[in-house]
This record gives C-alpha cells, sequence and structure tokens, in this order.
C-alpha cells in the first residue's frame, strides 16, 4: 500500500525534511540577516512587477477609449 496525504505532500517533490535541511543550510552559508534581506528584496520586486503589469493594463484600457472616441 503506498503513502498517501501529508506523507507524499511537498514543494515540488521535497519533503518537510528535505526543506528544512535547505534552509538550515542556507542560514548557516548567508546567515539570518542576509537571508531577511533577500527576502524584503524579492518581495519589492515582486510589488513593483505587478504594479508594472496594472499600470500597462491601465494604459491599455485608455487606448481602447480613445480609439472609439
Amino acid at each position: 500500500m503506498e503513502p498517501t496525504g501529508i506523507l507524499t505532500a511537498g514543494f515540488a517533490g521535497l519533503g518537510f525534511q528535505e526543506i528544512l535541511l535547505i534552509a538550515v543550510v542556507a542560514v548557516l552559508l548567508f546567515g539570518g540577516k542576509k537571508i531577511g534581506e533577500l527576502g524584503k528584496g524579492m518581495g519589492e520586486g515582486i510589488k513593483n512587477f505587478k504594479e508594472a503589469l496594472k499600470g500597462s493594463e491601465d494604459k491599455k484600457e485608455e487606448e481602447k477609449v480613445e480609439e472609439k472616441k
């Protein structure tokens, strides 16, 4: 019988232990402060990307309105 549910669930085929090991190694290599700065930078990048997408959608809508005039 194959294990199901939580036992096989994971991110990209990785289990909890593997993810924990990767996190510990990352903290040891980069330090907690660098990891936090990296996370903050990634969050700001995602936010800016979403704002840029929203801005381009707004611009397209304005162009459609101008074409109808």
